[in-house]
């Protein structure tokens, strides 16, 4: 089939394809929108319509298609005219737990290789308090006290109760001790 006579073909179809349009649809409006979205989806996969069968049939399937794809997805759509709905779908950027995260680990840099050592144990691998003062050859006392004053140090660090240096190089090193522990 030439494009010329597919075009023609096509126009000839239209008052065919808006009267079906208007009877599933029962919106005049509506049903000119889905006309318009047929022939141009006709017109995007003219390659698909074999030559010889009926040229209305094909289209009006997806015209029907088409409808039926749009109506699902209003199903799911929700009545918004104020904006409440939309409002109560916000969330919080993600720029600041991301920032939140390189000082904390910036931050961990800055304590002492004991402490940080015994918080990682703790935290990071999740070996208990009896486990870490055996890795580290202390008493159960001395890890529950290192991590007691990691914490602090980090907490004083982190609400910026103390000034430390924020460094991409200090947060990788700590980023890189994290990961090891995490594969223990």
């Amino acid at each position: 089939m030439n494009v010329a006579q597919f075009k023609q073909d096509l126009v000839d179809a239209i008052p065919r394809l808006r009267a079906f349009a208007r009877s599933i649809s029962g919106d005049r409006d509506r049903a000119d929108d889905l006309v318009q979205e047929t022939l141009a989806k006709a017109i995007a996969n003219k390659d698909k319509f074999t030559e010889g069968t009926n040229l209305t049939a094909w289209l009006i399937t997806i015209l029907r298609n088409q409808y039926y794809s749009v109506g699902r997805k209003m199903q799911r759509e929700v009545a918004d005219p104020d904006g409440e709905h939309a409002a109560s779908l916000e969330s919080k950027p993600q720029q600041s737990g991301h920032l939140e995260l390189k000082d904390f680990l910036s931050a961990l840099q800055v304590l002492a290789d004991d402490q940080r050592e015994a918080l990682i144990l703790i935290g990071a691998s999740g070996f208990s308090y009896e486990e870490a003062a055996e890795i580290l050859g202390v008493k159960v006392g001395t890890v529950k006290s290192r991590v007691s004053r990691a914490r602090l140090r980090l907490e004083d660090l982190m609400n910026g109760n103390e000034h430390f240096e924020r460094s991409e190089l200090a947060a990788a090193a700590s980023a890189s001790l994290i990961r090891d522990a995490l594969t223990v």
